[in-house]
C-alpha cells in the first residue's frame, strides 16, 4: 500500500474547498503516476498456458507468496493459445501501472525466434522484473536404442543420418529448437516430428515409435527409473542437482551448449521502475522461503535470483541465440 499522502496542512474533508484548493488537489491527483493510483487493487499473473501445467504451478505459487509478501491481492489469469503467444500480447497491451504482470518461460523467446508472425517482441515491449527458477531439460532415448551417452548417440546419427527420429513438444518451442541446437552443432541429422505436446511423444517414444525426445527432468524421471527410457545428458552445462547421476553437455563433448528452461515475471514497457523494484525485492524474498525452495526442488528447477537489468540480459541473449538456430538450421515454421 502506498503510504498516506495526508499531512498537518492537508485540508479537512470536512470542511469546505476554495476553488483554488479543489484545483490544487485536482492537478497533485493528475500529476501522481497512474501505477501509484492503482496500488491498491489486485496484482493479476498472466500465465500464458493451462491451468494444471508446470507453468501454471509456478505462477500460482508465485501469487500466494507474493501477496503474502507485498500484503496485497495477487491472483493467476490464465490466457491460453499460440504457444503463450496470446497471453503475452494480452500484457504487453496493459497498462504498466504494475498491476498486469506476465510469467514467462523458454516459450516467450523461441516462439517469436522460430515465428516472426508471433505478434510480440519479447525485448521491445515488455520491462523485465526478475527471474524466478530454472533449470535444464533431459535427453532421453528409447530403451532399446544401442546408445548410452549422447556422445554414442551423435556416433550413431552419423551413421545413420536421418534414420533416427526425435520428438517434440511442437514445432518452434525449446523441445524443438534444443534438438535443432544439437544439429547445428554437432553436425548430424535426426529427423523431428512435432506433437501436440510433450505426453504423447514420451508415450511413442517408450512404444519404439520415435526414438529420442527431450523433457523436463519430473516428467522423464519415472520411465527412466523403472527402465523404460534411458538418460543420456541434461541440457545444461553442468549436472543437475535433481539427476545428478547423468552428465551436462559439457561432460558429453559440447562445451558452450547451455540450454535451460526458466520461469520470470515482466511487465509491460513503461512500468515505473520504482514498481519494477518494489515486485523484485518481493520475488526474491519468495524464491528464498523454504517451502519455495522445496517445492522447486520437487520441480528439478532452482530458484535464479537477480535484478531486472540481468533478467533482460538473459531475454536478450536467449532469444538472440535461438534466432541463431532457426537462421542457422533454415527452419520455415508456420504459425
Amino acid at each position: 500500500m502506498l503510504p498516506s499522502q495526508a499531512s498537518d496542512s492537508s485540508p479537512s474533508l470536512t470542511t469546505p474547498l476554495s476553488r483554488r484548493q479543489w484545483m490544487a488537489l485536482a492537478t497533485s491527483a493528475a500529476l501522481l503516476p497512474a501505477a501509484a493510483r492503482a496500488q491498491g487493487g489486485a496484482i493479476k499473473i498472466v500465465v500464458p498456458f493451462a491451468p494444471g501445467a508446470g507453468t501454471d504451478a509456478v505462477g500460482r505459487l508465485m501469487a500466494q507468496k507474493l501477496g503474502e509478501i507485498l500484503g496485497r491481492n495477487v491472483v493467476v489469469e490464465n490466457r491460453t493459445g499460440a504457444s503463450g503467444a496470446i497471453g503475452a500480447q494480452y500484457v504487453a497491451q496493459s497498462a504498466p501501472d504494475g498491476n498486469t504482470l506476465l510469467l514467462v518461460a523458454a516459450p516467450f523467446t523461441t516462439v517469436p525466434a522460430a515465428l516472426p508472425q508471433a505478434g510480440y517482441d519479447p525485448l521491445g515491449q515488455f520491462t523485465p522484473v526478475g527471474m524466478i527458477a530454472s533449470g535444464p531439460l533431459l535427453w532421453a532415448v528409447n530403451k532399446d536404442l544401442p546408445v548410452s551417452n549422447l556422445k554414442e548417440l551423435i556416433a550413431l546419427a552419423r551413421r545413420q543420418p536421418g534414420k533416427l527420429n526425435y520428438g517434440s513438444a511442437g514445432a518452434g518451442g525449446i523441445n524443438h529448437l534444443v534438438l535443432e541446437q544439437l544439429k547445428m552443432k554437432s553436425g548430424i541429422f535426426i529427423t523431428h516430428i512435432p506433437y501436440r505436446g510433450i505426453a504423447p511423444a514420451t508415450l511413442d517414444m517408450v512404444s519404439g515409435q520415435i526414438e529420442i525426445i527431450t523433457g523436463t527432468i519430473p516428467a522423464l524421471a519415472p520411465y527412466v527409473r523403472d527402465g523404460r527410457i534411458k538418460a543420456l545428458a541434461v541440457t545444461s552445462a553442468g549436472r543437475s542437482p535433481a539427476l545428478p547421476e547423468v552428465p551436462g553437455m559439457s561432460e558429453s563433448g559440447l562445451k558452450g551448449f547451455n540450454v535451460l528452461n526458466y520461469f520470470g515475471l515482466v511487465a509491460p514497457r513503461g512500468t515505473p521502475a520504482e514498481l519494477v523494484q518494489q515486485l523484485n525485492a518481493a520475488i526474491a524474498k519468495a524464491v528464498a522461503l523454504p517451502d519455495v525452495k522445496e517445492r522447486f526442488a520437487k520441480d528439478a528447477i532452482e530458484a535464479a535470483v537477480g535484478t531486472p537489468a540481468q533478467l533482460g540480459s538473459f531475454l536478450e541473449r536467449d532469444y538472440r541465440d535461438w534466432k541463431a538456430v532457426v537462421a542457422a538450421q533454415q527452419l520455415k515454421i508456420e504459425g
